[in-house]
């Protein structure tokens, strides 16, 4: 092997940094290698420094304040509904926001008003389905007590 054919084998091995993006990629892992050793150490630091003392009221959930009492983990079915609510109203704007931004280009290419329809038929069923949970009274906050 000739020492050119050798210097050539070399520079196939070497990575391509000429990508927009590498540095980008090199600071980013650089940055998680930086940040995994800070809390290695950090971690490794306290567990020195901290005092062991261990007693009953430091082991207790609080360390002044009346006793806690057992709170009920029964949470209100209203919750839900209100949050599945909210949910599906999101995400109709999640569909709408692109739908704008593109609207003009379906104009432009003779499809506008098929795409119209489209969207109104979706805001359609949308305000049926509201409709009817407000009929069903699923908007309705009532007391639990």
């Amino acid at each position: 092997m000739t020492p050119r054919e050798s210097v050539e084998s070399l520079l196939m091995t070497i990575p391509n940094t000429d990508h927009n993006y590498f540095g980008v990629f090199v600071l980013f892992v650089f940055s998680f290698i930086a940040f995994n050793y800070t809390l290695r150490i950090q971690r490794f630091i306290s567990h020195k420094i901290a005092l062991k003392k261990r007693d009953r009221l430091k082991a207790a959930p609080y360390e002044c304040g009346p006793t806690p009492i057992k709170q009920p983990t029964r949470i209100s079915h209203h919750f839900f509904i209100i949050a599945i609510l909210f949910v599906l109203f999101d995400i109709e704007v999640v569909f709408m926001i692109p739908w704008a931004i593109v609207y003009k280009h379906f104009i432009q290419s003779g499809a506008g008003l098929f795409v119209l329809i489209e969207m109104l038929s979706f805001v359609l069923l949308l305000v049926i389905g509201l409709i009817y949970a407000w009929k069903k009274g699923a908007l309705q906050w009532q007391n639990t007590k």
